[in-house]
């Protein structure tokens, strides 16, 4: 069974970041880098654990994919049938604070 996708309102607040600071030089590159990050998580409701465990929590329902330079960060909660998106996070930016 397919499980749920949501994203927490700091994962929202954090794709408008982006795409505003990218939107500043290329709007047209702000919008797909956006898109890129939406259909990288589509297949998390299907494959929740293909992403990696975040190496600095070490706890397996906090899990992450890389698309470069970003971190998306997700938490798994299969009780719930849902994945959470809890942000997304540039890589440069060191530990994500969830």
């Amino acid at each position: 069974m397919a499980l749920r996708l949501s994203w927490s309102p700091m994962a929202k607040y954090d794709l408008h970041d982006i795409a505003a600071f990218i939107g500043e030089d290329n709007p047209s590159a702000a919008e797909s880098f956006i898109n890129k990050i939406f259909h990288s998580t589509e297949r998390l409701t299907d494959f929740p654990e293909s992403g990696r465990i975040v190496p600095e929590f070490n706890d397996p329902i906090i899990r992450e994919i890389i698309l470069k330079p970003f971190r998306i960060v997700f938490r798994v909660n299969n009780n719930k049938n849902l994945v959470e998106i809890i942000r997304v996070w540039h890589s440069a930016r060191g530990i994500p604070k969830i």
